[in-house]
């Protein structure tokens, strides 16, 4: 007996531990769409990953590890977010190809659990195919602000 409330205790402690993170997922809107999961690491700081198209012609898979640089009290309610971070990116058009890139952003999350946030992540990387690579010049429309919209929780 004392070993199963041993086992049931350990496993509601980690469910309390995995529920504690915060997480969003939604859409991201721009140069780009894109379905879009966030994951807090402890602290303010999270991971964003990112599935979809890269310029409406090409399939992109990228990833974040933002740093949360300010969150202002501009409003009595809800929470402001100011952050930024590198990342990577995998993705298929002309020819597969690979980026790093960076991400800043401006983030609200409502006191319900709206999330909405406008962001730039553009990509420098190359392209491979048969016939040779080039440079990734697609990656610098991610200058373009991108709108997201995600449910918290």
């Amino acid at each position: 007996m004392k070993r199963f409330l041993l086992i049931a205790a350990m496993m509601l402690g980690m469910a309390f531990a995995a529920t504690a993170q915060p997480k969003a997922i939604g859409i991201r809107w721009g140069w780009n769409t894109e379905i879009s999961y966030q994951h807090n690491l402890g602290g303010e700081n999270f991971v964003e990953a990112n599935l979809g198209t890269f310029g409406f012609n090409s399939f992109d898979i990228s990833s974040t590890y933002n740093f949360m640089i300010a969150q202002p009290a501009w409003t009595n309610e809800g929470k402001w977010g100011i952050y930024a971070g590198p990342g990577v990116a995998l993705g298929f058009n002309r020819g597969a190809s690979i980026a790093i890139q960076g991400q800043v952003g401006l983030e609200y999350t409502f006191e319900f659990p709206l999330q909405l946030a406008v962001d730039l992540k553009p990509q420098f990387g190359l392209y491979a195919w048969s016939g040779g690579a080039s440079f990734f010049t697609e990656g610098m429309f991610g200058f373009i602000p991108s709108i997201s919209v995600r449910y918290r929780f």
